[in-house]
């Protein structure tokens, strides 16, 4: 076997056993990250799902409670992909969700790894991907 076919060969190979742990990293939006296990905007600070976001498309967190726990904001130019969409919400701008679920930071976590906000009333968790 000549030289540049074994070192063909072999690159082939590594790829091949390479390919399914690239395949396995789920592609984000340019603001948010996964650290930890979970998922945090560019700022480090974990992300939430809301229970009560159960309309397609929609979120229920307005008014007071949009306030404490902020949503993830996509651009204007933001498309589907993979699991991830964008929701336009009732004021009209759009919002990050994930494999369907809006995406939130809340008001009390200050610091990147905070997760005070995770089991809030019972309607909050921190989203993992």
């Amino acid at each position: 076997m000549t030289y540049a076919r074994f070192a063909g060969l072999a690159l082939a190979t590594a790829m091949a056993v390479a390919a399914p742990a690239f395949a396995q990293m789920p592609s984000t939006p340019g603001n948010v990250k996964i650290a930890g296990g979970v998922l945090t905007n560019s700022d480090g600070l974990t992300l939430y799902t809301f229970d009560k976001d159960i309309a397609p498309g929609k979120s229920a967190c307005n008014g007071q409670c949009l306030v404490n726990w902020p949503a993830v904001t996509a651009g204007a130019d933001a498309m589907t992909m993979g699991d991830w969409s964008v929701v336009t919400r009732d004021e009209g701008a759009k919002q990050w969700a994930y494999k369907g679920k809006p995406l939130y930071t809340f008001i009390q976590d200050k610091k990147s790894g905070d997760i005070t906000g995770d089991g809030k009333g019972g309607v909050w968790h921190i989203a993992k991907p």
